[in-house]
Protein backbone atom coordinates (compact mmCIF):
# COMPACT_ATOMS: atom_id res chain seq x y z
CA UNK A 1 0.00 0.00 0.00
CA UNK A 2 1.73 3.00 -1.11
CA UNK A 3 -0.57 6.35 0.47
CA UNK A 4 1.24 9.50 0.31
CA UNK A 5 -1.29 11.68 1.08
CA UNK A 6 -4.24 11.43 3.75
CA UNK A 7 -5.00 10.83 7.39
CA UNK A 8 -4.28 8.09 9.00
CA UNK A 9 -7.58 7.77 9.63
CA UNK A 10 -8.32 7.12 6.11
CA UNK A 11 -5.15 5.18 5.67
CA UNK A 12 -6.34 2.77 8.42
CA UNK A 13 -9.63 2.24 6.40
CA UNK A 14 -8.23 1.52 3.36
CA UNK A 15 -5.45 -0.47 4.82
CA UNK A 16 -8.43 -2.96 6.31
CA UNK A 17 -9.69 -3.20 3.38
CA UNK A 18 -6.91 -4.10 1.31
CA UNK A 19 -5.41 -6.82 3.89
CA UNK A 20 -8.46 -8.55 3.18
CA UNK A 21 -8.22 -8.64 -0.32
CA UNK A 22 -4.80 -9.81 0.05
CA UNK A 23 -5.47 -12.60 2.47
CA UNK A 24 -7.99 -13.78 0.67
CA UNK A 25 -5.71 -14.08 -2.60
CA UNK A 26 -3.12 -15.40 -0.03
CA UNK A 27 -0.53 -12.39 -1.07
CA UNK A 28 1.83 -10.37 1.20
CA UNK A 29 0.36 -7.01 2.60
CA UNK A 30 3.33 -4.52 2.76
CA UNK A 31 2.99 -1.16 3.47
CA UNK A 32 4.95 1.94 2.24
CA UNK A 33 7.30 4.04 4.45
CA UNK A 34 4.62 4.10 7.78
CA UNK A 35 5.82 1.24 10.15
CA UNK A 36 3.59 2.34 12.74
CA UNK A 37 1.09 1.79 9.94
CA UNK A 38 2.32 -1.81 9.67
CA UNK A 39 2.20 -2.10 13.27
CA UNK A 40 -1.94 -1.40 13.96
CA UNK A 41 -2.66 -2.91 10.61
CA UNK A 42 -0.89 -6.06 11.42
CA UNK A 43 0.50 -6.01 7.87
CA UNK A 44 3.00 -8.48 6.67
CA UNK A 45 5.88 -5.86 6.70
CA UNK A 46 7.06 -2.69 4.77
CA UNK A 47 9.33 -0.89 2.21
CA UNK A 48 11.23 1.70 3.73
CA UNK A 49 12.93 4.65 1.85
CA UNK A 50 16.39 5.51 2.52
CA UNK A 51 14.90 9.01 4.57
CA UNK A 52 12.42 6.52 6.44
CA UNK A 53 13.04 5.25 9.78
CA UNK A 54 16.46 2.95 10.02
CA UNK A 55 15.08 -0.40 9.30
CA UNK A 56 16.93 -1.55 12.82
CA UNK A 57 14.35 0.99 14.13
CA UNK A 58 11.94 -0.98 12.31
CA UNK A 59 12.89 -4.11 13.41
CA UNK A 60 11.97 -3.23 17.10
CA UNK A 61 8.64 -1.97 16.31
CA UNK A 62 7.20 -4.89 13.88
CA UNK A 63 10.06 -7.91 15.07
CA UNK A 64 10.02 -10.31 12.36
CA UNK A 65 7.64 -8.86 9.49
CA UNK A 66 8.93 -8.41 6.10
CA UNK A 67 11.46 -5.18 5.18
CA UNK A 68 12.80 -4.70 2.36
CA UNK A 69 14.90 -1.29 1.42
CA UNK A 70 14.87 1.25 -1.54
CA UNK A 71 18.86 1.10 -2.83
CA UNK A 72 17.92 3.37 -5.72
CA UNK A 73 21.40 2.40 -7.97
CA UNK A 74 23.59 1.73 -5.21
CA UNK A 75 25.17 -1.47 -4.17
CA UNK A 76 26.66 0.18 -1.53
CA UNK A 77 23.01 0.87 -0.01
CA UNK A 78 22.14 -2.48 -0.95
CA UNK A 79 25.57 -4.17 1.14
CA UNK A 80 24.38 -1.57 4.18
CA UNK A 81 20.70 -3.01 3.71
CA UNK A 82 21.73 -6.81 3.34
CA UNK A 83 24.21 -6.04 6.52
CA UNK A 84 21.18 -4.60 8.30
CA UNK A 85 19.24 -7.93 7.39
CA UNK A 86 16.87 -6.85 4.68
CA UNK A 87 14.26 -9.42 3.50
CA UNK A 88 14.03 -7.60 0.14
CA UNK A 89 16.47 -4.66 -1.59
CA UNK A 90 15.16 -2.72 -4.31
CA UNK A 91 16.63 -0.48 -7.12
CA UNK A 92 15.16 1.49 -9.59
CA UNK A 93 14.07 3.42 -11.38
CA UNK A 94 15.03 1.49 -14.47
CA UNK A 95 12.93 3.55 -16.81
CA UNK A 96 11.09 6.56 -16.79
CA UNK A 97 8.36 7.06 -14.78
CA UNK A 98 5.22 8.89 -14.05
CA UNK A 99 4.38 7.80 -10.71
CA UNK A 100 6.88 10.09 -9.22
CA UNK A 101 10.39 11.82 -10.78
CA UNK A 102 13.30 9.66 -11.60
CA UNK A 103 15.97 10.80 -9.56
CA UNK A 104 18.00 7.77 -9.81
CA UNK A 105 18.20 5.47 -12.88
CA UNK A 106 19.08 1.73 -12.55
CA UNK A 107 20.73 -0.30 -15.04
CA UNK A 108 20.64 -4.24 -16.02
CA UNK A 109 24.21 -4.38 -14.79
CA UNK A 110 23.19 -3.30 -11.49
CA UNK A 111 20.84 -6.07 -11.50
CA UNK A 112 23.81 -8.33 -12.47
CA UNK A 113 26.54 -7.15 -9.99
CA UNK A 114 23.87 -7.51 -7.22
CA UNK A 115 22.14 -10.63 -8.24
CA UNK A 116 26.19 -12.28 -7.66
CA UNK A 117 26.64 -10.72 -4.30
CA UNK A 118 23.41 -12.35 -2.70
CA UNK A 119 21.07 -14.70 -2.28
CA UNK A 120 18.74 -12.01 -1.12
CA UNK A 121 15.41 -11.19 -3.41
CA UNK A 122 15.60 -8.12 -5.68
CA UNK A 123 12.98 -5.40 -6.46
CA UNK A 124 12.72 -3.76 -9.73
CA UNK A 125 11.43 -0.31 -9.56
CA UNK A 126 10.42 2.56 -12.06
CA UNK A 127 8.44 2.99 -15.26
CA UNK A 128 7.73 -1.03 -15.50
CA UNK A 129 5.33 -2.30 -18.50
CA UNK A 130 4.12 -4.53 -20.60
CA UNK A 131 6.79 -3.66 -22.49
CA UNK A 132 9.86 -3.83 -20.49
CA UNK A 133 8.98 -6.67 -17.62
CA UNK A 134 10.37 -9.37 -19.55
CA UNK A 135 14.23 -8.05 -19.65
CA UNK A 136 13.91 -7.47 -15.77
CA UNK A 137 13.10 -10.76 -14.88
CA UNK A 138 15.48 -12.16 -18.07
CA UNK A 139 17.95 -10.30 -15.69
CA UNK A 140 17.10 -12.37 -12.77
CA UNK A 141 14.71 -9.63 -10.86
CA UNK A 142 12.84 -11.66 -8.26
CA UNK A 143 9.95 -8.97 -8.35
CA UNK A 144 8.62 -6.13 -9.99
CA UNK A 145 7.14 -3.62 -8.46
CA UNK A 146 4.79 -2.40 -10.97
CA UNK A 147 1.63 1.10 -10.00
CA UNK A 148 1.65 3.50 -13.06
CA UNK A 149 1.25 1.08 -15.76
CA UNK A 150 -1.59 -0.89 -13.53
CA UNK A 151 -3.19 2.08 -12.25
CA UNK A 152 -2.90 5.12 -14.51
CA UNK A 153 -2.99 3.74 -17.46
CA UNK A 154 -5.14 5.13 -20.37
CA UNK A 155 -5.39 2.71 -22.67
CA UNK A 156 -6.11 -0.27 -20.17
CA UNK A 157 -8.04 -0.93 -17.16
CA UNK A 158 -6.44 -2.57 -14.29
CA UNK A 159 -7.79 -6.48 -15.08
CA UNK A 160 -6.16 -5.81 -18.35
CA UNK A 161 -3.09 -4.10 -17.98
CA UNK A 162 -2.26 -6.97 -15.22
CA UNK A 163 -3.22 -9.57 -18.03
CA UNK A 164 -0.71 -8.24 -20.61
CA UNK A 165 2.24 -8.98 -18.11
CA UNK A 166 1.85 -12.57 -18.33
Amino acid sequence: MRLKDGSIKKKLIIGKKIKRICKRFNVKFLINDNVFLVKKLNADGCHLGQKDMHIADARKLIGNKIIGITCHNSIKLAKNALENKADYIAFGAFNLSNTKKVKYKASINLLKKAKKMTKTPIVAIGGINSENYKKLLLNKANFLAISGYIWNNKKLKPVEAIKKLK
